[in-house]
Protein backbone atom coordinates (compact mmCIF):
# COMPACT_ATOMS: atom_id res chain seq x y z
CA UNK A 1 0.00 0.00 0.00
CA UNK A 2 1.31 3.59 -0.94
CA UNK A 3 0.86 6.36 1.02
CA UNK A 4 1.67 9.93 0.20
CA UNK A 5 1.71 11.10 3.86
CA UNK A 6 2.21 15.02 3.47
CA UNK A 7 3.91 16.25 -0.02
CA UNK A 8 3.71 20.05 0.78
CA UNK A 9 6.11 22.09 3.16
CA UNK A 10 2.91 23.49 5.42
CA UNK A 11 2.62 27.25 6.88
CA UNK A 12 0.46 29.21 8.67
CA UNK A 13 0.38 33.25 8.97
CA UNK A 14 -1.75 35.58 10.62
CA UNK A 15 -2.04 37.80 7.38
CA UNK A 16 -0.69 37.85 3.27
CA UNK A 17 1.64 40.67 5.17
CA UNK A 18 3.47 38.47 7.21
CA UNK A 19 3.47 35.52 4.10
CA UNK A 20 4.61 38.36 1.32
CA UNK A 21 7.67 39.30 3.48
CA UNK A 22 8.66 35.55 4.55
CA UNK A 23 8.38 34.58 0.91
CA UNK A 24 9.97 37.87 -0.53
CA UNK A 25 7.66 37.96 -3.23
CA UNK A 26 8.75 39.98 -6.59
CA UNK A 27 9.10 40.61 -10.06
CA UNK A 28 9.50 37.30 -11.08
CA UNK A 29 6.50 35.93 -8.94
CA UNK A 30 3.04 35.21 -10.99
CA UNK A 31 -0.08 36.00 -8.53
CA UNK A 32 -2.88 34.16 -9.38
CA UNK A 33 -6.27 35.26 -7.89
CA UNK A 34 -9.58 37.43 -7.82
CA UNK A 35 -9.49 41.57 -7.79
CA UNK A 36 -11.83 40.82 -4.67
CA UNK A 37 -9.26 39.34 -2.47
CA UNK A 38 -6.71 41.35 -4.26
CA UNK A 39 -8.17 44.64 -2.83
CA UNK A 40 -8.50 44.10 0.54
CA UNK A 41 -5.75 42.29 1.44
CA UNK A 42 -2.87 42.56 -1.55
CA UNK A 43 -3.49 46.14 -2.93
CA UNK A 44 -1.77 48.04 -0.08
CA UNK A 45 1.53 45.82 0.07
CA UNK A 46 2.50 47.41 -3.08
CA UNK A 47 4.46 44.64 -4.12
CA UNK A 48 6.08 44.03 -7.60
CA UNK A 49 4.80 40.50 -8.68
CA UNK A 50 2.37 40.23 -12.15
CA UNK A 51 -0.83 39.69 -10.96
CA UNK A 52 -3.56 38.16 -12.70
CA UNK A 53 -7.14 38.02 -12.25
CA UNK A 54 -9.57 34.94 -13.02
CA UNK A 55 -12.71 36.86 -13.46
CA UNK A 56 -10.87 38.12 -16.63
CA UNK A 57 -11.25 35.32 -18.45
CA UNK A 58 -14.19 34.54 -17.27
CA UNK A 59 -16.52 33.62 -14.24
CA UNK A 60 -17.57 30.42 -12.67
CA UNK A 61 -15.76 27.00 -11.96
CA UNK A 62 -12.99 26.38 -14.66
CA UNK A 63 -13.48 25.21 -18.16
CA UNK A 64 -10.89 24.28 -21.15
CA UNK A 65 -11.80 27.56 -22.92
CA UNK A 66 -10.87 29.25 -19.99
CA UNK A 67 -7.73 27.75 -19.13
CA UNK A 68 -6.99 28.13 -22.95
CA UNK A 69 -7.55 32.09 -22.58
CA UNK A 70 -5.15 32.24 -19.12
CA UNK A 71 -2.78 29.90 -20.77
CA UNK A 72 -2.39 32.59 -24.17
CA UNK A 73 -2.44 35.95 -21.96
CA UNK A 74 0.44 34.91 -19.67
CA UNK A 75 4.04 34.03 -21.15
CA UNK A 76 5.75 30.95 -19.22
CA UNK A 77 8.77 33.31 -19.46
CA UNK A 78 7.99 35.97 -16.93
CA UNK A 79 7.88 34.43 -14.08
CA UNK A 80 9.73 31.27 -11.83
CA UNK A 81 6.91 30.60 -8.96
CA UNK A 82 3.35 30.92 -9.04
CA UNK A 83 1.32 32.18 -6.25
CA UNK A 84 -2.13 30.83 -6.02
CA UNK A 85 -4.51 32.61 -3.91
CA UNK A 86 -8.46 31.71 -3.95
CA UNK A 87 -11.00 28.83 -3.73
CA UNK A 88 -10.70 25.77 -5.70
CA UNK A 89 -10.63 26.92 -9.26
CA UNK A 90 -8.00 29.36 -8.33
CA UNK A 91 -5.95 26.55 -6.69
CA UNK A 92 -6.75 24.30 -9.86
CA UNK A 93 -5.88 26.65 -12.25
CA UNK A 94 -2.61 27.60 -10.66
CA UNK A 95 -1.65 24.02 -10.52
CA UNK A 96 -1.79 24.24 -14.08
CA UNK A 97 0.38 27.65 -15.04
CA UNK A 98 3.19 25.70 -13.35
CA UNK A 99 4.03 22.92 -16.04
CA UNK A 100 5.57 23.09 -18.79
CA UNK A 101 3.32 23.86 -21.90
CA UNK A 102 3.46 20.41 -23.78
CA UNK A 103 0.05 20.86 -25.36
CA UNK A 104 -3.73 21.72 -25.52
CA UNK A 105 -5.36 22.26 -22.79
CA UNK A 106 -7.94 19.49 -23.94
CA UNK A 107 -4.99 17.01 -24.54
CA UNK A 108 -3.45 17.75 -21.19
CA UNK A 109 -7.15 16.87 -19.47
CA UNK A 110 -7.55 13.91 -22.23
CA UNK A 111 -3.92 12.37 -20.78
CA UNK A 112 -3.25 13.10 -24.48
CA UNK A 113 0.13 14.78 -23.41
CA UNK A 114 2.32 14.33 -20.18
CA UNK A 115 2.23 16.57 -17.04
CA UNK A 116 5.65 17.81 -16.88
CA UNK A 117 6.38 20.55 -13.74
CA UNK A 118 8.25 23.60 -14.44
CA UNK A 119 7.54 26.13 -12.03
CA UNK A 120 7.25 26.17 -7.99
CA UNK A 121 3.88 26.81 -6.74
CA UNK A 122 2.84 28.17 -3.51
CA UNK A 123 -1.42 27.50 -2.71
CA UNK A 124 -3.08 30.17 -0.85
CA UNK A 125 -6.53 28.65 0.12
CA UNK A 126 -9.34 30.94 0.35
CA UNK A 127 -11.87 28.69 1.31
CA UNK A 128 -12.65 26.46 3.70
CA UNK A 129 -13.96 23.33 1.11
CA UNK A 130 -11.83 21.68 -1.92
CA UNK A 131 -8.39 21.10 0.09
CA UNK A 132 -7.28 21.35 -3.82
CA UNK A 133 -3.79 23.15 -1.89
CA UNK A 134 -3.07 19.63 -0.68
CA UNK A 135 -4.26 17.31 -4.13
CA UNK A 136 -3.29 15.97 -6.72
CA UNK A 137 -6.28 16.75 -8.98
CA UNK A 138 -6.85 19.96 -10.90
CA UNK A 139 -10.72 19.94 -12.02
CA UNK A 140 -12.36 21.72 -15.14
CA UNK A 141 -15.37 21.37 -17.17
CA UNK A 142 -14.23 20.00 -20.95
CA UNK A 143 -16.37 18.94 -24.07
CA UNK A 144 -15.85 15.13 -24.85
CA UNK A 145 -15.90 13.59 -27.96
CA UNK A 146 -19.49 14.62 -28.67
CA UNK A 147 -19.28 18.05 -27.61
CA UNK A 148 -20.74 17.61 -24.52
CA UNK A 149 -19.46 19.14 -21.39
CA UNK A 150 -18.83 17.41 -18.21
CA UNK A 151 -16.10 18.07 -15.49
CA UNK A 152 -12.74 15.82 -15.65
CA UNK A 153 -10.27 15.28 -13.35
CA UNK A 154 -6.39 15.62 -14.63
CA UNK A 155 -5.07 13.41 -11.88
CA UNK A 156 -0.82 13.37 -11.45
CA UNK A 157 1.08 13.14 -8.13
CA UNK A 158 3.19 16.03 -9.95
CA UNK A 159 0.26 18.57 -9.49
CA UNK A 160 0.47 18.59 -5.50
CA UNK A 161 1.72 22.45 -4.75
CA UNK A 162 5.22 22.02 -3.27
CA UNK A 163 4.20 24.65 -0.61
CA UNK A 164 0.62 25.65 1.15
CA UNK A 165 0.38 28.53 3.47
CA UNK A 166 -2.65 28.61 5.59
CA UNK A 167 -4.08 32.44 6.42
CA UNK A 168 -7.08 32.29 8.68
CA UNK A 169 -7.95 36.09 7.35
CA UNK A 170 -8.96 35.19 3.87
CA UNK A 171 -11.92 33.99 5.62
CA UNK A 172 -13.25 36.59 6.79
CA UNK A 173 -14.19 38.55 3.66
CA UNK A 174 -16.21 35.04 2.68
CA UNK A 175 -20.04 35.64 2.20
CA UNK A 176 -21.78 32.76 4.26
CA UNK A 177 -23.75 30.97 0.98
CA UNK A 178 -20.49 30.43 -0.08
CA UNK A 179 -18.64 29.30 3.15
CA UNK A 180 -21.32 27.01 4.24
CA UNK A 181 -21.19 25.47 0.62
CA UNK A 182 -17.62 24.92 0.93
CA UNK A 183 -17.77 23.80 4.34
CA UNK A 184 -20.05 20.75 3.82
CA UNK A 185 -17.73 19.94 0.61
CA UNK A 186 -14.66 19.42 3.68
CA UNK A 187 -16.93 17.35 5.10
CA UNK A 188 -18.04 15.32 2.49
CA UNK A 189 -14.35 15.02 1.42
CA UNK A 190 -13.88 13.50 4.82
CA UNK A 191 -16.36 11.36 5.05
CA UNK A 192 -16.00 9.75 1.49
CA UNK A 193 -11.70 9.09 2.28
CA UNK A 194 -13.24 7.51 5.43
CA UNK A 195 -15.30 4.87 3.65
CA UNK A 196 -13.39 4.26 0.40
CA UNK A 197 -13.54 0.58 0.23
CA UNK A 198 -10.08 0.50 -1.72
CA UNK A 199 -7.76 3.62 -0.55
CA UNK A 200 -8.28 4.36 2.89
CA UNK A 201 -4.90 4.23 5.12
CA UNK A 202 -3.97 4.66 8.53
CA UNK A 203 -3.33 8.52 7.76
CA UNK A 204 -6.39 9.23 5.30
CA UNK A 205 -8.64 7.90 8.38
CA UNK A 206 -6.83 10.00 11.31
CA UNK A 207 -7.05 13.03 9.08
CA UNK A 208 -10.38 12.62 7.65
CA UNK A 209 -11.30 12.04 11.01
CA UNK A 210 -9.77 14.98 12.75
CA UNK A 211 -11.61 16.93 9.78
CA UNK A 212 -15.33 15.62 11.06
CA UNK A 213 -14.85 16.54 14.44
CA UNK A 214 -13.48 20.01 13.82
CA UNK A 215 -15.85 20.77 10.83
CA UNK A 216 -18.96 19.65 13.59
CA UNK A 217 -17.96 21.22 16.14
CA UNK A 218 -17.70 24.39 14.04
CA UNK A 219 -21.54 23.39 12.17
CA UNK A 220 -22.79 23.21 15.99
CA UNK A 221 -21.43 26.37 17.16
CA UNK A 222 -23.06 27.86 13.73
CA UNK A 223 -26.13 26.32 15.06
CA UNK A 224 -26.62 27.08 18.25
CA UNK A 225 -25.49 30.59 17.97
CA UNK A 226 -25.95 31.60 13.74
CA UNK A 227 -23.31 32.37 10.91
CA UNK A 228 -21.60 34.68 12.59
CA UNK A 229 -20.13 32.74 15.20
CA UNK A 230 -18.14 31.21 12.38
CA UNK A 231 -15.81 34.24 12.73
CA UNK A 232 -14.58 32.81 16.08
CA UNK A 233 -13.61 29.27 14.21
CA UNK A 234 -12.04 30.15 10.92
CA UNK A 235 -8.85 28.46 11.88
CA UNK A 236 -10.15 25.56 12.88
CA UNK A 237 -12.30 25.20 9.37
CA UNK A 238 -9.64 26.46 6.97
CA UNK A 239 -7.12 23.91 9.21
CA UNK A 240 -10.32 20.95 9.16
CA UNK A 241 -10.69 21.75 4.98
CA UNK A 242 -6.65 21.22 4.79
CA UNK A 243 -6.73 17.74 6.51
CA UNK A 244 -9.60 16.76 4.50
CA UNK A 245 -8.05 17.41 1.30
CA UNK A 246 -4.95 15.37 2.99
CA UNK A 247 -7.14 12.25 3.56
CA UNK A 248 -8.88 12.57 -0.18
CA UNK A 249 -5.05 12.22 -1.87
CA UNK A 250 -4.49 9.23 0.10
CA UNK A 251 -8.33 7.45 -0.01
CA UNK A 252 -9.85 9.43 -3.03
CA UNK A 253 -13.49 10.64 -3.25
CA UNK A 254 -15.94 8.62 -4.57
CA UNK A 255 -20.02 8.70 -5.68
CA UNK A 256 -21.19 11.89 -4.47
CA UNK A 257 -18.26 13.48 -6.34
CA UNK A 258 -19.02 11.05 -9.36
CA UNK A 259 -22.44 11.90 -9.77
CA UNK A 260 -22.01 15.66 -8.54
CA UNK A 261 -19.53 16.43 -11.66
CA UNK A 262 -21.92 16.04 -14.60
CA UNK A 263 -24.65 18.43 -12.10
CA UNK A 264 -21.71 20.68 -11.83
CA UNK A 265 -20.49 20.50 -15.32
CA UNK A 266 -24.33 20.93 -17.13
CA UNK A 267 -25.76 23.50 -14.50
CA UNK A 268 -23.11 24.96 -12.97
CA UNK A 269 -23.63 24.59 -9.76
CA UNK A 270 -20.96 25.74 -7.23
CA UNK A 271 -18.97 22.39 -6.30
CA UNK A 272 -19.26 22.44 -2.64
CA UNK A 273 -23.27 22.48 -3.05
CA UNK A 274 -23.47 19.69 -5.95
CA UNK A 275 -21.75 17.63 -3.68
CA UNK A 276 -24.46 18.37 -1.27
CA UNK A 277 -27.39 17.87 -3.22
CA UNK A 278 -26.44 13.99 -3.05
CA UNK A 279 -24.31 13.39 -0.05
CA UNK A 280 -27.68 12.46 2.41
CA UNK A 281 -29.04 10.02 -0.11
CA UNK A 282 -25.66 8.50 -1.05
CA UNK A 283 -24.79 7.74 2.77
CA UNK A 284 -28.69 6.22 3.09
CA UNK A 285 -28.25 4.11 0.37
CA UNK A 286 -24.79 2.83 1.68
CA UNK A 287 -26.16 2.29 4.88
CA UNK A 288 -29.24 0.19 3.86
CA UNK A 289 -27.10 -2.05 1.25
CA UNK A 290 -24.14 -2.89 3.82
CA UNK A 291 -24.86 -1.44 6.98
CA UNK A 292 -22.66 -3.48 8.73
CA UNK A 293 -19.36 -2.41 6.95
CA UNK A 294 -17.80 0.72 7.57
CA UNK A 295 -20.38 2.56 7.86
CA UNK A 296 -20.54 1.07 10.82
CA UNK A 297 -18.14 2.66 12.33
CA UNK A 298 -19.01 5.96 10.35
CA UNK A 299 -22.17 5.93 12.37
CA UNK A 300 -20.22 5.48 15.61
CA UNK A 301 -18.00 8.49 14.86
CA UNK A 302 -20.72 11.04 14.13
CA UNK A 303 -22.55 9.53 17.39
CA UNK A 304 -19.57 10.48 19.08
CA UNK A 305 -19.32 14.04 17.92
CA UNK A 306 -22.56 14.59 17.89
CA UNK A 307 -24.13 12.89 20.62
CA UNK A 308 -27.24 10.72 19.83
CA UNK A 309 -27.65 7.05 19.10
CA UNK A 310 -25.47 5.48 16.47
CA UNK A 311 -29.04 4.39 14.37
CA UNK A 312 -29.62 8.14 14.14
CA UNK A 313 -26.28 8.99 13.50
CA UNK A 314 -26.86 9.89 9.46
CA UNK A 315 -30.38 11.17 10.02
CA UNK A 316 -28.87 13.94 13.51
CA UNK A 317 -25.90 14.79 10.60
CA UNK A 318 -28.79 15.36 7.88
CA UNK A 319 -30.48 18.06 10.27
CA UNK A 320 -27.35 19.93 11.77
CA UNK A 321 -26.60 20.54 7.90
CA UNK A 322 -29.89 21.82 7.07
CA UNK A 323 -28.92 24.57 9.86
CA UNK A 324 -26.29 25.60 7.77
CA UNK A 325 -27.68 25.29 4.42
CA UNK A 326 -30.78 24.67 3.24
CA UNK A 327 -31.01 21.39 0.82
CA UNK A 328 -32.40 22.06 -2.56
CA UNK A 329 -34.03 19.13 -4.78
CA UNK A 330 -32.06 18.37 -7.89
CA UNK A 331 -34.89 20.23 -10.20
CA UNK A 332 -33.83 23.24 -8.46
CA UNK A 333 -31.18 23.77 -10.11
CA UNK A 334 -32.29 23.14 -13.62
CA UNK A 335 -31.96 19.50 -13.44
CA UNK A 336 -34.59 17.54 -15.85
CA UNK A 337 -36.27 14.40 -15.28
CA UNK A 338 -34.49 12.78 -18.60
CA UNK A 339 -31.22 14.21 -17.34
CA UNK A 340 -31.68 10.83 -15.44
CA UNK A 341 -30.57 8.40 -17.77
CA UNK A 342 -28.12 10.95 -19.18
CA UNK A 343 -26.07 11.52 -16.30
CA UNK A 344 -26.29 8.03 -15.03
CA UNK A 345 -24.11 6.62 -18.27
CA UNK A 346 -21.98 10.05 -17.68
CA UNK A 347 -20.86 9.01 -14.35
CA UNK A 348 -19.96 5.45 -15.98
CA UNK A 349 -18.29 6.44 -18.43
CA UNK A 350 -16.21 9.50 -17.67
CA UNK A 351 -15.96 9.10 -13.96
CA UNK A 352 -14.37 5.76 -13.12
CA UNK A 353 -11.38 7.15 -11.08
CA UNK A 354 -14.10 7.71 -8.40
CA UNK A 355 -16.65 5.40 -9.15
CA UNK A 356 -13.79 2.67 -7.78
CA UNK A 357 -14.08 3.72 -4.59
CA UNK A 358 -17.57 3.67 -3.66
CA UNK A 359 -18.26 2.16 -0.32
CA UNK A 360 -20.60 -0.60 -2.53
CA UNK A 361 -20.61 -1.06 -6.17
CA UNK A 362 -22.10 1.86 -8.14
CA UNK A 363 -24.02 0.40 -10.97
CA UNK A 364 -26.15 2.61 -13.04
CA UNK A 365 -29.49 1.19 -11.44
CA UNK A 366 -28.15 2.64 -7.91
CA UNK A 367 -26.89 5.88 -9.80
CA UNK A 368 -30.31 6.18 -11.31
CA UNK A 369 -32.24 5.47 -8.27
CA UNK A 370 -30.03 8.23 -6.46
CA UNK A 371 -31.01 10.99 -9.03
CA UNK A 372 -34.11 10.05 -9.04
CA UNK A 373 -35.06 9.98 -5.21
CA UNK A 374 -32.77 13.84 -5.29
CA UNK A 375 -34.65 15.22 -8.13
CA UNK A 376 -37.85 16.26 -6.02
Amino acid sequence: MREILIKPQLHKFKTFQEFAGEFQLGQRDLVFTNEYIYIPFMKDCSLQCKFVFQEKFGVGEPSEEMITDIFAAIDPETYDRVIAIGGGAILDIGKLLSLKRTGSVHDLYFKKVDVVPEKDLIALPTTCGTGSEVTNISVAIVRDENGKTTKLGLVSDLLIPGTVCLIPEFLSTLPYGPFASSAIDALIHAVESYLSPARATMTSELFGVKAMELILEGFRRIGEKGPDARFEYLDEFLTAACYAGLAFLQAGCATVHAMSFPLGGTYHVPHGESNYALFGKVLEKYDSIKPDGKIADFKKTIARILGGSENDAIANLAALEEKILHLKPLWEYGFKEEDIEIFADSVLKNQQRLVVNSYVPLTRDLIVEIYRETYK
